[in-house]
């Protein structure tokens, strides 16, 4: 499970949550259990990578090491030695779009609400070890002691928010953290180590409604080009991001209608838009990106993806027409000002036409004018690793309107 998409009203849809009724229900696995006491916690609260679990003995000894270096893969919580200023530290207020700051970042299992000008105005915590205890209980999975983080956050009016432990679990929490309600998975296919990914859709409570599978949906299309270079086992696709279209691009292609959905497909480099009522891919694309995170459809009828490494080795953030497949804008880095995120990334499209983008293992997020000027800057000011020397991830950074939270914000 790797990305919230849509959280309002009756559903909750996400990708790639791989709760595999295969092997008896979600969760499972052996551990550690709670013998072990405060060692074992501070193990699973430390900030720590992104794998998935598997019972033993259901892989050969080839496949237990194939899944052990899968797992030595994970998006390490601080891995960019920390700069000498953080928190806010450009603010041109004339030319930003005014609003709140929600943010996730690889020190801690919460997310922060800030102003513009870094002030905290609310924290939500809730550990994976305290979900897992009320929630599912028994035995820990081992390979579950690096979620000490929530790697994606959606804040509702109300102040509940949806967060995932990457790979491991999404939990709902009310607006002082206390859980609502809590859903795990990340087991693999008992015979082959391949991890493959669903698009899932959740009730309101977090009860399971429907499932796709993306292979089959790739496979039914007989688009056999989006599967061009994948691997045999491991994690094929590593799904990043899931958004449900609102029929904003109807007009110009019918796959685009509302409802549907697309998906980035970060291991072959390409996102596709899946219908959900066929079990189909009616839609795809293999751009001039690699590694890529979070496409979204824009208000202009454009898209705007996370290039991570399709500049020379450095990120950019595109924007394109997907009928005609022109990029129409690029921010990239320069000399002066470097921008690169091998793993992660965010971008968002503000209604004043400025983008801001969260540049993850750096521990940065910027808002840029169309004309690529640097109107805002936040530099993450939790540190990871020996002695503070790294910085933490930023996730990503979501700008949202005051009024979004204005019900029960104000009354704090």
């Amino acid at each position: 499970m790797r990305d919230i998409v849509s959280a309002g009203g009756a559903r909750i849809i996400l990708t790639g949550f791989l709760c595999a009724a295969l092997l008896g229900g979600c969760g499972g696995g052996d551990g550690s259990g709670d013998a072990d006491g405060a060692a074992v916690q501070e193990q699973w609260e430390k900030p720590g990578g992104r794998w998935h679990p598997v019972r033993e003995g259901a892989l050969t000894s080839e496949q237990e090491e194939e899944m052990e270096r899968l797992r030595s893969l994970g998006y390490l919580a601080g891995s960019t030695e920390a700069p000498d200023v953080w928190g806010v530290t450009v603010y041109d207020e004339a030319r930003t779009w005014d609003g709140l700051n929600l943010y996730t970042s690889g020190h801690t299992a919460g997310a922060t609400l800030m102003d513009m000008r870094g002030n905290v105005l609310h924290e939500w915590n809730h550990s994976f070890l305290d979900a897992w205890r009320a929630g599912q209980g028994g035995e820990l999975p081992k390979s579950s002691k690096g979620a000490g983080f929530w790697r994606r956050a959606y804040l509702f009016e109300n102040g509940d928010v949806l967060a995932i432990f990457d790979g491991h679990a999404v939990i709902k929490v009310d607006k002082d953290s206390r859980l609502i309600w809590a859903r795990f998975g990340g087991l693999i296919h008992p015979d082959s180590p391949v991890l493959e990914e669903f698009i899932v859709v959740l009730d309101a409570d977090g009860n399971e409604l429907e499932r796709v599978s993306q292979l089959e949906a790739i496979e039914r299309a007989g688009r056999q080009d989006l599967l061009e270079g994948m691997k045999e086992s491991g994690d094929i696709f590593h799904t990043n991001t899931i958004e449900v279209l609102d029929g904003r691009l109807a007009d110009r292609h019918p796959a685009f209608r509302e409802g549907n959905v697309l998906i980035c497909i970060r291991e072959l480099d390409n996102i596709a838009v899946i219908d959900m009522a066929r079990e189909l891919v009616v839609w795809g694309m293999e751009g001039p990106w690699l590694k890529q995170h979070q496409p979204t459809v824009l208000d202009n009828g454009h898209m705007l993806i996370f290039d991570n490494g399709g500049s020379r080795g450095a990120s950019r953030i595109l924007e394109f027409d997907p009928v005609t497949r022109e990029i129409v804008w690029v921010y990239k880095g320069d000399a002066d000002n470097i921008f690169h995120s091998p793993q992660c990334g965010s971008n968002q499209r503000l209604p004043n036409g400025n983008t801001l983008i969260s540049e993850t293992d750096r521990g940065r997020a910027i808002e840029v004018t169309p004309e690529h000027e640097i109107v805002w800057e936040y530099i993450n000011p939790a540190q990871a690793g020996d002695e503070g020397r790294y910085i933490a991830s930023l996730f990503e950074v979501i700008r949202i309107p005051p009024q979004h939270v204005a019900a029960w914000l104000d009354h704090e």
